[in-house]
């Protein structure tokens, strides 16, 4: 035979609440070590995608927040400040577009920290270029809060050299998006 414990409150020694629920079944925790914020995910919005320079490092615009939990990521710099130190797992996903057919060779995925590299995949595709892809990419960061910020870049390798797009509006809706949440450590 089990037993059942009741409680509406859970509280360390100083009094202060760890989790507490509503008695419906819903949990709040409120130990601000125990949250994975702050956090944001943001895509790529408008019509007609990032216009951008062949095989030039470019910053992408992500500026239309699903969420920010903590008011922690511009819309204006596309940069990701968490003002909280920490471990944090940043991610993100661009649907790059050549100019035409048979001309896309290679894509690049960037994420940058305080302005310098700190992760970068490609996608390859000089023997058979295409005309589309999305490449994605993540990485843990340690983050000291207070001033480190992450941006996401990318760059398009097109053999016309003409008519990049970092897309936004198509069939795959945010795909070019980029997100980030801290971790429990």
């Amino acid at each position: 035979m089990g037993s059942i414990i009741k409680v509406n409150e859970y509280k360390d020694f100083n009094n202060n609440d760890i989790l507490t629920s509503d008695g419906s079944g819903n949990v709040t925790i409120n130990a601000a070590a125990m949250k994975n914020t702050p956090a944001f995910e943001a895509y790529l919005g408008g019509s007609g995608g990032q216009a951008i320079s062949d095989n030039t490092v470019t910053l992408v615009e992500a500026n239309t927040e699903v969420y920010d939990t903590d008011s922690a990521y511009n819309t204006s710099t596309y940069r990701f400040t968490p003002q909280t130190a920490g471990k944090y797992l940043v991610y993100g996903s661009i649907q790059n577009e050549s100019g035409s057919n048979s001309e896309l060779a290679e894509t690049f995925l960037y994420f940058k920290l305080n302005g310098s590299n700190i992760f970068e995949t490609q996608n390859d595709y000089s023997a058979n270029p295409g005309r589309s892809d999305i490449i994605n990419g993540r990485i843990i960061v340690d983050m000291n809060g207070s001033s480190d910020y992450v941006e996401l870049y990318g760059r398009i390798n097109d053999d016309g050299g003409s008519g990049q797009l970092f897309e936004s509006d198509s069939q795959f809706k945010r795909a070019t998006h980029f997100g980030a949440y801290k971790i429990i450590t």
